[in-house]
């Protein structure tokens, strides 16, 4: 681990045990992993290898008793997750290259349930933001033709959950202005 890296652990550490909503723990560690961002020093290459097929996740920390996790995503060029939410809140960071993301509100109940997109964004490399479950469903992707990397910061202990994923929604997807036909 990088001296970086545990410097902005022990950041994390600090928010985290001063037992604040989640809200607030999410604003103030997206304050915190901002400046490291971009360093040339936070991740070493092991920490930042793609792997082929599929995004890779490298666990990077999880604090003892698991009140945190961090992780670095890498995306090689067209690589994406599903459509998801998360089991906690989480905070999000671009390290290098642009991630795409869409974002979605679960809308209808029984035979229309669907979800709306409510928006897009190209997250480039020191983008930062905090995302709080419920309400927190979005698509990620690597739409660049580069490598990658974010850096992700979860209040779970991904070491036993293994992904911070806590539902995958395989859903109609309607446009934020699409209405449904009228039959």
């Amino acid at each position: 681990m990088s001296a970086a890296l545990s410097e902005l652990i022990g950041g994390i550490r600090t928010v985290v045990e001063s037992g604040r909503d989640p809200a607030s723990t999410g604003s103030a560690v997206a304050d915190i992993l901002q400046p490291y961002l971009g360093r040339d020093d936070l991740l070493t290459s092991e920490q930042m290898a793609p792997a082929e097929g599929c995004y890779r996740q490298h666990v990077l920390h999880v604090e003892p008793g698991g009140s945190f996790s961090v992780v670095s995503l890498v995306w090689l060029p067209g690589q994406c997750t599903c459509i998801h939410d998360h089991v906690s809140w989480c905070v999000v960071g671009v390290h290098k290259g642009e991630e795409h993301e869409t974002v979605y509100e679960a809308q209808g109940s029984n035979g229309d349930r669907h979800l709306r997109v409510t928006g897009e964004m190209k997250n480039p490399a020191g983008m930062v933001a905090a995302l709080v479950p419920p309400g927190d469903v979005h698509h990620v992707a690597n739409g660049g033709d580069c490598l990658a990397v974010s850096l992700h910061i979860y209040g779970a202990d991904i070491g036993k959950l293994g992904s911070s994923i806590r539902r995958n929604y395989d859903l109609e997807v309607r446009q934020q202005n699409a209405t449904p036909a009228i039959a």
